[in-house]
């Protein structure tokens, strides 16, 4: 399983490398790519799904950013991504621009998906990103074994999402050993059954308010 996935996970990176014209930047910079991992359900009541996510970063000589691309291209198992996961990913370039103190001028940010399913929408990848995007700005590396699921706010404030015990179960099943979901996550309807899923799995949960803060988490690096 493990093997696979590092395989898919090559082939996305050649993929979003090659599918997208050559983009003008600045002397001695180079693209930067980062692969996170989001937790996703196939509809309600089904089960959940590991989702991985490519995020490039480029700086571009244009000062008209920050710029996002998505590459919806079915090649490399990616998937077509509705307007509400664009949206997403439009809020957590904002919430990473806040967070880091650039205006992101010269940032071109191309956002690959790759699904189980045909089509994948809502924000609840939209923190995930925001740690890729970050991570990619920032030269830092994503822990193996950590995973992410809520919606992050364009001034970094992590807010809920749905579905979260099948994620966890997802997750599990794909090794991931530690969720990190936001705070308020603990005033849903089915959080008892959210942690009851998290012991049974052996899943530890890490529980925070704000980008910078998951970041840590699936870093273990803070500024």
């Amino acid at each position: 399983m493990e093997k696979l996935t590092v395989f898919l996970i090559i082939v996305l990176i050649v993929t979003l490398a090659t599918s997208f014209p050559t983009i003008p930047a600045h002397a001695g910079s180079a693209s930067r790519v980062i692969s996170v991992p989001a937790l996703g359900v196939q509809g309600e009541g089904l089960p959940g799904v590991v989702n991985y996510i490519l995020v490039q970063f480029d700086r571009t000589t244009a000062q008209d950013g920050p710029s996002v691309q998505f590459n919806e291209v079915n090649l490399g198992g990616g998937s077509l991504v509705g307007e509400e996961w664009k949206e997403g990913v439009r809020r957590a370039v904002q919430a990473v621009a806040q967070a880091v103190g650039d205006d992101g001028r010269d940032w071109l940010i191309t956002i690959k998906n790759r699904s189980m399913t045909a089509l994948t929408d809502g924000m609840s990848a939209s923190a995930a990103v925001a740690v890729g995007i970050m991570a990619a700005y920032r030269g830092d590396v994503i822990g193996s074994d950590v995973a992410l699921s809520g919606q992050v706010m364009p001034d970094g404030r992590l807010d809920v999402v749905g579905g979260l015990p099948a994620k966890i179960e997802a997750a599990a099943g794909a090794h991931y050993r530690t969720i990190v979901v936001p705070r308020d996550q603990m005033l849903t309807p089915d959080w008892m059954l959210t942690t009851e899923v998290a012991s049974r799995r052996r899943v530890q949960l890490i529980q925070v308010s704000t980008l910078e803060e998951a970041y840590q988490a699936m870093t273990g690096k803070s500024r």
